[in-house]
């Protein structure tokens, strides 16, 4: 009779322990230890860390569809799912010699890596980790996103291409082939309703833009020369294009090489303006809402960030949160945004409209900063 009753004190011990939903949590990498760590938005509190998971140099994740697992793509080509409300490694596999990130498709049943080496992606069931299609190609893939379907498109940099690979029967996948796209697309975004994809091109100016409701129409260049009769700069970090900023009818674009961001009229495609900003921009994100845009940027400039203000399209503020501010992340309805600061070896939490830090969390080199409401967006 003891025995029973000590069981069911330990039972009901055990349920009314403390349950933790999804929504509210983040991931932040720790580029140089191999690590992540779980966060929560809301107390901008650190929750647990995760060791063991490689070469975290650039890496990126993306969530499952409940949002309890996070897949995150190594440099080093490891694929680690992790278990965010467990905080441990459910699976790790290493699925090549460099990989550059990857996507989950709109079912949530397939993960895809885009590899370096030696080049083309891998697809894998995301519950297993089981490899279920390999298609190679002759060149570095980068900028995947994911498509409505179990669909992936992707570009590939040496050899100047878009391919989109539909996996319906993940056997035998289907591919389809745009050539001639322009030089050495470096990355890509995909708009949030799925139809647009964008690929900038580091070998000219402009950006390769393919409609996806109606790919027989092919691939056309917009943006084109943006900076023709200007002298070139020395480019010191590739601008990424996937933390995309969209406002309204409106997108900004970090200009390759030049200290501005490009406004881009997303009905015509044509550029509508250009904003002076302190340096070369890395990213241009959009607070949820489309009212701000804000900006970081490259050496010797990467301890700023500046916030533009899209009705006026005017710098209202030039923030200095940290030494090498390398990624931001919005909380899901805008009013913090989170910096990482590498070398200040801290995550920065800024309120969005009084633009006041609020909060700083210890990270030993932070990069990439991941909430749990990207599960359902497409293209993140």
């Amino acid at each position: 009779m003891k025995r029973i009753i000590l069981a069911a004190a330990l039972l009901l011990g055990a349920c009314s322990g403390p349950q933790r939903g999804t929504g509210d949590l983040g991931v932040v990498i720790e580029r140089a230890d191999g690590r992540v760590m779980i966060v929560e938005s809301t107390t901008s509190t650190r929750l647990a860390s995760i060791d063991g998971l490689g070469d975290l140099s650039h890496a990126a994740l993306v969530f499952s569809r409940d949002q309890r697992f996070a897949y995150v793509f190594g440099r080093d080509g490891g694929l680690t799912k992790v278990d965010i409300l467990e905080a441990r490694i459910a699976k790790r596999v290493m699925q090549s010699g460099n990989s550059i990130g990857g996507a989950i498709s709109q079912d949530g049943a397939l993960v895809a890596v885009a590899n370096y080496t030696p080049g083309g992606i891998k697809v894998f069931d995301s519950a297993s980790l089981d490899l279920v299609a390999d298609i190679p190609a002759p060149s570095k893939v980068v900028g995947i996103a994911d498509l409505p379907g179990r669909r992936f498109v992707y570009s590939l940099y040496d050899t100047g291409e878009i391919w989109i690979a539909d996996l319906t029967d993940a056997k035998a996948p289907k591919l389809t082939k745009f050539t001639g796209i322009g030089k050495l697309p470096y990355d890509a975004l995909v708009t949030g309703d799925g139809r647009w994809y964008l690929a900038g091109l580091f070998g000219e100016d402009g950006i390769a833009l393919l409609d996806l409701w109606n790919p027989e129409r092919g691939v056309r260049r917009i943006l084109d020369k943006y900076g023709k009769g200007a002298e070139p700069l020395p480019v010191f970090k590739m601008p990424h294009l996937r933390g995309w900023a969209a406002a309204g009818d409106e997108i900004y674009l970090p200009a390759i090489g030049r200290h501005e961001v490009l406004v881009v009229d997303r009905n015509t495609w044509a550029e509508k303006a250009r904003i002076p900003v302190a340096g070369q921009p890395v990213f241009a994100m959009a607070r949820p809402d489309g009212r701000q845009v804000w900006v970081n940027f490259a050496v010797p400039d990467y301890s700023k960030v500046q916030v533009i203000d899209v009705p006026s399209k005017r710098i209202i503020k030039t923030l200095e949160p940290g030494k090498a501010i390398l990624h931001m992340e919005f909380t899901p309805k805008g009013e913090r945004v989170w910096l990482s600061a590498r070398d200040s070896d801290q995550v920065v939490v800024y309120d969005t409209e009084t633009l006041e830090k609020v909060a700083a969390l210890p990270a030993v080199k932070p990069s990439g900063i991941f909430f749990t409401s990207r599960a359902y967006r497409m293209g993140l």
